[in-house]
């Protein structure tokens, strides 16, 4: 199994001759990790996590190319609802909700209930008051219209990926729901870390509660500035070493794959 974070929280996973590109987006001006949507354009299959324009504003590019659907968007009904809204053929896209069980090839995918991280009122308004946001005004004035547009309205997914005796937990946003019975003891998590008020010790009930082999971190670059920021995630590591040696934690290149 092959696994590439792509920025942001967009992952693509390779397993038993399948690809699987979770929560792809193109990042704005003075993103940390540029990129573009023909980086993605060549997958067939998308998963998305829940309906926030970081993890869906770019999945339109995927289901209309020359007129004709191109690629399976699986998604919950909030983002479907979203997709369907602007217009676009949603003819490939199949809605998902927790329990849902997904079989491609010999790839299994099931779907469990997530929870959006909390952000906190400080961490807000200092985003929108940062000096930097003269600077990326563009951006500002694009993400007040995404934001409007691209609501998550308490709809969260994480993904299981099963495949090649391997499994993998891919969450897109740092909130698991308490009421949940989570498989714990997958051979990998890939956490986001950013957009929580406590992040540090979100992300280390998260592991406590799935008890992962081996943690991947994701959403740590600043993306869409100014309201993103780039993440120390050296606190967590050192956090980690000290309470739980044996759950070793990565953080990874964009665009350079990990073996599983």
């Amino acid at each position: 199994m092959k696994i590439t974070w792509l920025g942001t929280a967009a992952v693509r996973i390779e397993a038993a001759g399948e690809r699987l590109l979770f929560d792809p987006f193109v990042q704005l001006i003075g993103g940390e990790n540029p990129n573009c949507i023909e980086d993605f354009l060549e997958e067939e299959t998308v998963f998305v996590t829940h309906g926030h324009l970081d993890h869906l504003s770019d999945v339109p590019a995927f289901l209309e190319e020359d007129g004709e659907a191109e690629a399976t968007v699986y998604c919950g009904s909030v983002a479907a609802a979203t997709l369907s809204r602007l217009g676009c053929d949603t003819g490939n896209v199949v809605e998902v909700r927790p329990g849902t069980e997904i079989r491609l090839g010999d790839v299994r995918v099931k779907v469990w209930p997530g929870r959006h991280a909390a952000p906190g009122a400080l961490r807000t308004v200092k985003a929108l008051f940062s000096w930097t946001k003269l600077r990326y005004l563009r951006n500002s004035l694009a993400l007040l219209w995404l934001h409007l547009h691209f609501p998550e309205k308490g709809q969260t997914l994480i993904y299981e990926v099963q495949a090649e005796g391997k499994r993998v937990l891919v969450m897109g946003s740092l909130g698991i729901r308490e009421d949940a019975a989570y498989p714990k003891g997958a051979d990998l998590l890939i956490l986001p870390y950013q957009g929580c008020a406590r992040l540090e010790e979100t992300a280390l009930h998260v592991i406590k509660t799935l008890r992962p082999a081996r943690v991947l971190l994701d959403h740590f670059d600043n993306a869409f500035p100014p309201v993103s920021e780039s993440v120390d995630t050296r606190g967590l590591k050192k956090k980690m070493e000290e309470n739980h040696l044996h759950i070793p934690v990565v953080r990874p290149r964009a665009g350079v794959a990990i073996r599983l």
